[in-house]
C-alpha cells in the first residue's frame, strides 16, 4: 500500500541516469563564462589550487560558522611525513536572534566564540593564521574574500548578502582587538564541502572529492583550470564548490518532485529555491515524512484516520526519529515509542509502514545524491582521460554518518550507475574545522614554496638593460675576431668561409651533397635548373655509432665513405664524377672554400686525430683508401652558410643565416674590408661567425647561473661553447634536469625524492621542452610524457616542470636575439643607413618546432635593434640544398674568373 503511495518517490537507475546526465549539463553550463549566470548549479571557484602533500606544518586557528553549532578549533599540523596532527575544538551554540538577526550581532558573536576559545586554550598572546569555514554560497574572488550569494540552511541574517564575509569578519576581529589583546589574521575562506575534501585528503592524496550529506548537501572537486572561465589562466586545478543544492530551482527536477516536495517547499523560508537540497539534507527529511505520514493519515491509511496535533505542527518529526526507527534491529520497538511520543498510539501495521515510508524517503534521498555524485566522478574521469580511475570521496555530515544504512546505499548506488570508477569513501574527522586550517596550512606551504622557486629560477629572468648589455659585448667580440691583432684571443672566431657571392638564377647542373653535423649524416644529389629557380633532391640518411663519433678520425671518415658508395649505388651514379659540397657543421678555419681545418668539436663529437687538420683533405684521403669512386670536392660548407644561401636563392635580401637547433649559430655577408685576416677589399665575404665560443673569455660570467656551470662541466668540452650552452636545444633540456634535482633536493617536486632517471644525463631532450611547453597541451598531458621519462610527478609537479621549461626556453631565445640583434645593427652600420631592411634565414628544431621560441627571439630583436626591419625566413634544408647552392655559386664563378 505505500509502495503504490509513494510510487513516485522509488526512481529507477534510467531515471538516475537521466539526472546524472542533466547535473553533467548545469556543471558544464555553471563552469561557462556566458552560461554561469543561468545556471542553478553555480560551480564557485573557491581558489583552492593545491592539496595537502604531508609536507604542511604549523599551528592554526580556524572557526566554523553553518552548522547547528558554532565551533572553534586549534590544529597542529606535523612536518613528519606520517599525516600527522592534532585537533582540539569547543562548540557554541546558535542562538535564533543571531542566526536571523543582522550582520554586525552575528560577526561579534562568532568573534566572542573565538575569543572564549583563545582563552580556554591560552592562545590570546599567539598570532596565529585563521581559517574561516563560512557554509554558504559565496563567489569568492581569492582565497580570502568571499560575497554571500545567498542564506541556506534557516540562516536568514540581514544586511550581509552580496557583501564580503571575510571583510565583516576583519572588522569584527579589530573591534576586539584592543580590548581582549587578540590579533588574528584571515588567510582563507572555505566551505565546508571543500574542508571535508582537505582534510580526506591530508590522509588519502587520492582524495579530490567532498561531499557533505547532513543538515544541508553539497558536492566539491578538484576542476582542471582549462574549463573554468570564471578564473583567469589554463594551468593546474582548482577547486569548484558546486553549490548543488540548487539543482532542479529551473524545473529540471520537477518530474521527480511529488506533492510533497512541493508543500515542503512552500513552507520554507526560501520557497522555490536549493531544491535538490529539500529532497536530500536531512535538515528537510524529517519534515517530509511528517507531511507523507499527515495525508495518509487523513486519507484513513494510517493511525484509524486519528490526526494527533503532533501531526499537524511543522518539525515535529525530526531526522533523528527517521534514523531511529531505520534501525536493522530496534526500528520497529523504536518506531513504536516515537509514534506513542506523539501521541499517536499505532497498531504493528502502523510502525511497518511509518518505517517503510522512513526508508523509502531516505532512499530517494541517497539515489539523488548517488546520481550528482557520479555525474562528479564521470567528469574528473573524462577531465583525466582514463578509461578506469581509481578516487576517493571525503564525506562529512550528521545524515551520512548517523543514519543506519544511508552510507551503505549511497556506495552500492554510486558504484553501479559509474562501474568504471573504483572509488573510496572516507569519512573526515571535522572537515569544516580541520578541512579550514589544511587549507590554510597548504596555502602556507604553497607560499614558501613560490618563495623557493622563484628564487631558482630569479637568475634566468633578463632584464632589457642585461640584454642591451649581452648585445654590447657581442658586437665588442665580433669587432675582436674580424681584426688580425686580435682574432687569436676573441672568443667569437669570425670564420671567414670563401663564399663570395650569393646565387642568381643562373645557376645549373647536377650536385652531391655532403650533410654532418649531428648523430644522423646525409648524401643527396641535387639538380639545380637555371632560371626557374627550381631544385629536386634526393636524399638517404645514415646513422653515425656513438662509438664512431668517439673513435679515430680514420674511422669516421672511412664510414662517410662507406655511406657515400651506398647511395651512389643505390642512385646508379657510381661512375659519375660529380662536384660535391661538404656541410660540416663544426668550427673550421677555413683557407680556401675547397679547405676546412678543423678548429674544434662541439655536439659530442670527439673523434681523435682531426682537430687541426683539414677536414677536405681527409675525406679525400678516405675515398682513395676504398679506391672505388672519385669526387670533386668543390666546396667545404658550414650549415649556418647552407641555410643563408638556402633563402637568399629565393630572396635576394637574405645576407644572414641563423642555426638555433642542436646547435646555435650565425653567419652573415661582411665587407671585405672590415675583414683584416683576409686579403682585398672588394666586396664581400661570408663570415662564418662561430657564436657559440662567445663568453668562453668570461665575459657573460655575470648571467651564468649555478646550472649553467654544472651542465658546462658536465659536457664533453668543459668551459668551451658557453654561450651554445645557454642557446642551444643540445644543452637546454639538461639545464632544466639540474634545475629539477635542485628543487627536487629542496623538497619542492616529486615528493622530494630523486628518481633513477632524473639522475640520467641528458634524459630531457629538446623535444620533450617543446611538447610540454605547448600552449595546447593540458597538464593530463604533461604528466603523460613525465611519466614516459620515469618521473612520476602530480598536477602541481607538472605545473612547476612547465614553468621551469618555459623560464629556460625564454632565456635562450632572449640571449639568441641578443647577438643577432648585435649582428644587424653591425650590418645595418656597414651599409650606412638609418634605416636598415634585411631577411635572415633560418632552420634548426627549437627554432622551427618549440611553441615560443622563435616568437620571443624576434620579439627581442625588434626591441634591441629598433632600427632593423627584419624578416625571417625558414630555410628547407639548408644543410643539402645550400650546400649544392653554393658548390653551384663557386663553380659559376669559377667559371666567370676562367673566362
Amino acid at each position: 500500500q505505500v509502495d503504490r503511495y509513494l510510487y513516485h518517490m522509488r526512481l529507477s537507475d534510467d531515471a538516475l541516469l537521466d539526472v546524472m546526465a542533466c547535473f553533467q549539463a548545469e556543471m558544464v553550463k555553471g563552469l561557462g563564462r556566458d552560461t554561469n549566470p543561468t545556471a542553478t548549479v553555480k560551480m564557485l571557484p573557491t581558489f583552492v589550487r593545491s592539496l595537502p602533500d604531508g609536507s604542511e606544518n604549523g599551528e592554526f586557528l580556524a572557526v566554523d560558522v553553518g552548522g547547528s553549532q558554532f565551533r572553534a578549533h586549534q590544529v597542529k599540523v606535523f612536518d613528519d611525513r606520517k599525516q600527522s596532527s592534532q585537533l582540539e575544538s569547543k562548540f557554541y551554540p546558535t542562538p535564533k536572534e543571531v542566526i536571523q538577526g543582522n550582520g554586525a550581532e552575528l560577526f561579534d558573536y562568532v568573534v566572542d566564540c573565538l575569543v572564549d576559545f583563545m582563552e580556554t586554550k591560552n592562545l590570546k598572546h599567539k598570532k596565529l593564521p585563521l581559517g574561516f569555514t563560512f557554509s554558504f554560497p559565496c563567489r569568492q574572488t581569492k582565497l580570502e574574500e568571499g560575497f554571500l550569494l545567498g542564506w541556506t540552511k534557516h540562516f536568514k541574517v540581514r544586511g550581509v548578502q552580496d557583501t564580503d564575509v571575510v571583510t565583516s569578519l576583519r572588522k569584527a576581529l579589530k573591534k576586539h582587538k584592543a580590548s581582549f589583546d587578540i590579533d588574528l589574521d584571515v588567510l582563507a575562506l572555505v566551505n565546508d564541502t571543500v574542508g571535508t575534501m582537505m582534510t580526506c585528503g591530508y590522509d588519502d592524496p587520492r582524495c579530490e572529492v567532498g561531499l557533505i550529506i547532513g543538515t544541508g548537501t553539497n558536492a566539491c572537486y578538484m576542476e582542471d583550470m582549462r574549463h573554468i572561465d570564471l578564473v583567469e589562466g589554463d594551468e593546474g586545478r582548482m577547486c569548484i564548490n558546486t553549490e548543488w543544492g540548487a539543482f532542479g530551482d529551473d524545473g529540471a527536477l520537477d518530474d521527480l518532485r511529488t506533492e510533497f516536495d512541493r508543500e515542503l517547499d512552500l513552507g520554507s523560508l526560501n520557497p522555490g529555491k536549493q531544491l535538490f537540497e529539500k529532497m536530500i539534507s536531512s535538515l528537510y527529511l524529517g519534515e517530509l515524512v511528517r507531511l507523507i505520514l499527515l495525508k495518509m493519515t487523513k486519507e484513513g491509511l494510517l493511525f484509524n484516520g486519528k490526526v494527533s496535533t503532533a501531526l499537524l505542527t511543522k518539525g515535529k518529526i525530526e531526522m533523528k526519529h527517521v534514523c531511529a526507527m531505520e534501525k536493522y534491529k530496534e526500528g520497529l520497538s523504536n518506531t513504536k515509542e516515537i509514534l506513542t511520543e506523539l501521541n499517536l498510539f499505532p497498531s504493528e501495521e502502523d510502525c511497518i509502514a511509518v518505517q517503510h515510508v522512513c526508508t523509502i524517503v531516505s532512499f530517494r534521498s541517497a539515489n539523488l545524491c548517488a546520481a550528482a555524485l557520479a555525474a562528479i566522478l564521470t567528469r574528473l574521469r573524462e577531465n583525466k582521460k582514463l578509461l578506469r580511475m581509481r578516487t576517493t570521496v571525503g564525506i562529512d555530515g550528521g545524515l551520512y554518518k548517523t543514519h543506519p544504512q544511508y552510507a551503505k546505499r549511497l556506495h552500492k548506488v554510486v558504484r553501479r550507475l559509474v562501474p568504471n570508477c573504483d572509488v573510496r569513501f572516507v569519512l573526515s574527522q571535522s572537515g569544516s574545522g580541520k578541512g579550514a586550517a589544511m587549507v590554510t596550512a597548504v596555502g602556507y606551504r604553497l607560499a614558501a614554496q613560490r618563495k623557493q622557486i622563484d628564487a631558482a629560477l630569479a637568475p634566468f629572468l633578463l632584464s632589457l638593460d642585461t640584454l642591451r648589455e649581452v648585445k654590447n659585448k657581442m658586437r665588442t667580440e665580433l669587432d675582436y675576431g674580424l681584426k688580425r691583432e686580435t682574432q687569436a684571443s676573441a672568443s667569437v672566431k669570425m670564420l671567414p668561409t670563401y663564399v663570395c657571392g650569393m646565387p642568381d638564377g643562373t645557376e645549373k647542373g647536377k650536385f652531391l651533397a655532403l650533410d654532418l653535423g649531428g648523430t644522423n649524416f646525409r648524401v643527396l644529389l641535387v639538380k639545380i635548373r637555371s632560371g626557374r629557380r627550381s631544385v629536386q633532391m634526393y636524399n638517404k640518411i645514415f646513422a653515425i655509432p656513438l662509438e664512431i663519433m668517439q673513435g679515430t678520425g680514420e674511422e669516421l671518415f672511412d664510414h662517410i665513405v662507406q655511406c657515400i658508395a651506398d647511395f651512389l649505388e643505390y642512385m646508379g651514379l657510381k661512375g659519375a664524377r660529380l662536384p660535391l659540397g661538404f656541410t660540416f657543421s663544426f668550427p673550421c678555419r677555413q683557407a680556401s672554400i675547397d679547405k676546412g681545418t678543423l678548429v674544434g668539436w662541439t655536439k659530442g663529437f670527439k673523434a681523435t686525430d682531426c682537430e687541426g687538420e683539414d677536414v677536405v683533405d681527409m675525406l679525400r684521403e678516405a675515398i682513395k683508401r676504398r679506391n672505388e669512386f672519385d669526387l670533386d670536392i668543390v666546396a667545404v660548407v658550414n650549415d649556418t652558410v647552407g641555410t643563408m644561401m638556402t633563402c637568399g636563392y629565393e630572396d635576394p635580401n637574405c645576407e644572414i643565416g641563423l642555426i638555433a637547433g642542436t646547435g646555435s649559430n650565425v653567419c652573415y655577408m661582411e665587407d671585405m674590408k672590415n675583414i683584416e685576416i683576409v686579403e682585398g677589399n672588394e666586396g664581400k665575404m661570408c663570415i662564418n661567425t662561430e657564436w657559440g665560443g662567445f663568453g668562453d673569455n668570461g665575459c657573460i660570467d655575470n648571467i651564468r647561473t649555478k646550472y649553467d656551470k654544472e651542465v658546462d662541466e658536465g659536457s664533453l668540452n668543459p668551459g668551451k661553447q658557453r654561450y651554445e650552452k645557454m642557446t642551444s636545444g643540445m644543452y637546454l633540456g639538461e639545464i632544466v634536469r639540474q634545475i629539477l634535482i635542485d628543487l627536487t633536493k629542496q623538497g619542492l617536486l616529486f615528493r622530494g625524492q630523486i628518481s633513477e632517471s632524473l639522475r640520467k644525463r641528458s634524459i630531457f631532450e629538446t623535444k620533450f621542452l617543446s611538447q610540454i611547453e605547448s600552449d595546447r597541451l593540458a597538464l593530463l598531458q604533461v604528466r603523460l610524457i613525465l611519466q614516459q621519462l620515469g618521473l612520476d610527478s602530480t598536477c602541481e609537479d607538472s605545473i612547476i616542470v612547465k614553468e621551469v621549461c618555459g623560464t629556460v626556453s625564454r632565456r635562450a631565445a632572449q640571449l639568441c636575439g641578443a647577438g643577432l640583434a648585435a649582428i644587424v645593427e653591425k650590418k645595418r652600420e656597414n651599409q650606412g643607413v638609418e634605416r636598415l631592411q634585411t631577411t635572415v634565414g633560418v632552420d634548426g628544431t627549437l627554432y622551427k618546432l618549440h611553441p615560443h621560441f622563435s616568437r620571443v627571439l624576434q620579439e627581442t630583436v625588434k626591441e634591441l635593434a629598433p632600427q632593423c626591419d627584419v624578416t625571417f625566413m625558414l630555410s628547407e634544408d639548408g644543410s643539402g640544398k645550400g650546400a649544392a647552392l653554393i658548390t653551384a655559386v663557386a663553380k659559376r664563378l669559377h667559371n666567370v674568373g676562367q673566362k
